[in-house]
């Protein structure tokens, strides 16, 4: 049945609520230097500006020395190699029991004394080993160690490589909580809670910080604060917040620092961003710690072989004198053991992010794309000529890093993240869905409005529930999916009267992936979701049915992120091959009762890592050097590769002619394209917008 036009028109409007332009919380796309996308040809505007390379600045802040080393690698190293100015502050001193000593595996060291201040020396020594390695080559290559004051009022340890003066190591010797899960109030998940007024230090033997000193909770957050706008970063790594608990014990999936660090980070950079006007805009990348250890693979074999190297260098596995004889050892022993980790060393993977619907057409010929720069959703909007302007931010902090954007059949855009409340006390931080919509097409976004969370609050599942996935139906009905704390399926779908549902239990068990939603030609609704061994579909039988599901696909274990787009009658998804990166596609089709899934196919080869962008039939992701690349589906198996490092995952979109567009976030915050055929010459990347003249 045809619904009347005066009641489509109703529903269209309810996903949020029309605001006019210049009410509060309404943000149009502001101006900037434009440039135009490069026509299909290569000969448009574009075509003339300089190819986009890596560049930016990152500052990585961890709990503890070899975070970096086991969970930001290679993102790391690639950044080191590119030559761009890299930071990493370490927030402990890492001192465990104070015991240098590999414990089987593949060394065991005589039972040592324990120490923790030689510990923690030893630590700082196979670090700046392992940068020197990746920096230079040289592992020997020598270090300035100095001391700077920090915004907490206490001091911290400045470590310069002499070669490469760009690479920094900031120390600020907190005691750490010296166990990865038992609770401790000397510690700092114990000074986040409230159970002690101050975390004192542990400073190191070689040290040039003489001082000791304790932080209270606002002394540590201003204090990383300070260091943000010291090195204002245009890429901020950190660990993540909220990893969630194990059903069967109700332990963290990661270490107590890991997650409590990420927190005192979080708050610094919302301190930042308020408080220092003049700097550039950043983006933040969050890595998954622990958990990495019970998933499949997500690098190829020379990638994590090269990756181990450097852990083996920090580990001091050789026990060569490389670091002048230093009484406290050149390494960390207790990684010589086991170099790799708990099977850390063979993956890399972001725990937001890693999503890529964040691109899209609104009405025909305008595209329109979202990501996270300090803590606020940017904008940027692409006209019918082909100009590109932004970024706007919208109103509103917190957000997290990720975005999902679906088109309304009017040609209006919806924007959905999550937002993170920290609140005065411990058990006021929370994260909930958010979405915000054009209150006409082409027109500026309104208000956030929020669509609240499954989960109770904090402390049963640390709030780690997914990004939102999204999908709308013809009659405008947006329906919003989440992976809650306890790894099932929840949804809030609206109804005619524009309202949503109560969060739906939608099942499904061990979902590892954020979902994605689709909608193939027929206006079913597909969503899907990665597990440790295969993925999970739910998928409506015809349009507007309820959604069914969970059915088992019977796919191959992927390295979690997920991609999928419409494909003919049904629905493609995109999934890395574990072990190898290479990308593989399944296409599934809906109708009564389970969906049907065809056989695997690869495409491109060996690769890197994360979700890939998707149009028509090119593929873009990153390879295994790191950089952005394209490879055809069904083409031959080769990467075609840019020269720039990046954040996230690429998004896509496929114009009615056939040409695509795909779109990343720089690591210098800025957005990046490039647009073409399948059929066309390699591609080329070029910013979107330029930066205004200094």
């Amino acid at each position: 049945m045809t619904m009347p036009l005066s009641r489509r028109r109703f529903l269209l409007a309810a996903v949020l609520p029309m605001l006019t332009v210049g009410a509060s919380g309404v943000l149009s796309i502001a101006s900037g230097q434009q440039t135009s996308a490069e026509t299909a040809d290569g000969k448009g505007p574009a075509a003339a500006l300089p190819a986009s390379t890596t560049s930016g600045t990152v500052v990585q802040i961890v709990a503890h020395p070899d975070d970096d080393l086991f969970f930001m690698n290679p993102d790391l190293s690639r950044s080191l190699l590119a030559g761009i100015p890299v930071t990493t502050a370490y927030l402990t001193s890492g001192e465990a029991d104070g015991r240098n000593e590999a414990r089987g595996g593949e060394a065991k060291d005589p039972e040592q004394p324990a120490d923790r201040a030689q510990y923690a020396e030893a630590r700082q020594n196979g670090i700046r080993s392992a940068y020197a390695q990746m920096a230079t080559g040289d592992r020997t290559s020598a270090w300035k160690r100095t001391v700077i004051p920090t915004a907490g009022g206490g001091q911290a340890e400045l470590d310069v490589l002499v070669a490469r003066p760009q690479v920094n190591l900031v120390w600020f010797q907190l005691r750490e909580a010296r166990n990865p899960a038992a609770e401790n109030p000397d510690s700092l998940r114990g000074l986040w809670n409230g159970r002690i007024p101050a975390l004192e230090a542990q400073l190191t033997t070689g040290t040039p910080v003489k001082q000791q000193f304790s932080y209270t909770k606002d002394q540590v957050v201003r204090s990383i604060a300070g260091i943000l706008e010291r090195y204002r970063p245009t890429t901020i790594r950190m660990q993540d917040p909220t990893p969630g608990r194990y059903a069967d014990t109700g332990k963290y999936t990661d270490h107590q620092d890991h997650m409590y660090g990420a927190r005192f980070v979080q708050a610094a950079t919302a301190l930042y961003a308020e408080q220092v006007a003049d700097r550039p805009r950043f983006s933040v990348q969050n890595y998954l710690g622990y958990h990495n250890g019970t998933l499949p693979h997500a690098l190829d074999p020379q990638t994590a072989e090269t990756k181990t190297g450097f852990l083996k260098t920090y580990a001091w596995q050789d026990r060569t004198d490389y670091c002048g004889g230093s009484p406290s050892g050149c390494g960390d022993r207790k990684v010589a053991g086991s170099p790799t980790g708990r099977n850390w060393a063979q993956s890399l993977r972001y725990a937001r992010a890693d999503t890529s619907s964040w691109l899209t057409e609104g009405t025909p010929g305008r595209l329109w794309a979202f990501a996270v720069l300090d803590g606020r959703m940017a904008v940027w909007n692409r006209d019918r000529a082909g100009t590109w302007t932004g970024p706007a931010l919208l109103p509103g902090t917190g957000i997290d890093p990720g975005a999902t954007a679906v088109r309304l059949p009017d040609g209006r855009v919806t924007v959905l993240a999550t937002r993170t409340t920290l609140g005065p006390g411990p058990a006021d931080y929370r994260r909930e869905v958010v979405y915000a919509a054009q209150a006409a097409p082409d027109g500026p976004f309104g208000a956030w409005q929020s669509l609240g969370t499954p989960e109770p609050g904090d402390e049963p599942g640390t709030s780690a529930v997914s990004a939102p996935a999204a999908a709308v139906d013809a009659e405008g009905r947006l329906a919003v999916y989440l992976r809650d704390t306890r790894r099932t399926l929840r949804a809030r779908v609206q109804q005619p009267s524009g309202a949503f549902t109560d969060w739906q239990q939608l099942g499904g068990e061990d979902l590892q992936s954020d979902p994605i939603a689709v909608v193939d030609s027929a206006g079913r609704r597909h969503v899907y979701a990665t597990t440790t061994k295969s993925a999970l579909a739910w998928t409506q039988p015809s349009p507007g049915a309820p959604l069914a599901g969970p059915y088992p696909t019977g796919l191959p274990a992927t390295t979690v992120p997920l991609s999928a787009a419409r494909d003919g009658a049904g629905v493609r998804l995109y999934f890395r091959r574990p072990d190898s990166g290479v990308v593989r596609s399944a296409l599934v089709t809906a109708g009564p009762g389970a969906p049907q899934v065809s056989s695997v196919s690869e495409s491109g080869g060996r690769a890197g890592y994360g979700a890939v962008g998707v149009a028509g039939r090119s593929v873009t992701g990153r390879a295994d050097s790191g950089t952005v690349a394209a490879t055809t589906l069904g083409g031959p198996p080769a990467w075609t590769e840019s020269r720039m490092l990046y954040a996230g995952a690429p998004s896509a979109v496929l114009d009615p002619s056939g040409t695509t567009t795909t779109a990343v976030l720089g690591l210098d915050a800025q957005l990046h394209t490039t647009t073409g055929r399948p059929a066309a010459p390699a591609p080329t990347w070029h910013p979107a917008v330029l930066p205004p003249p200094a």
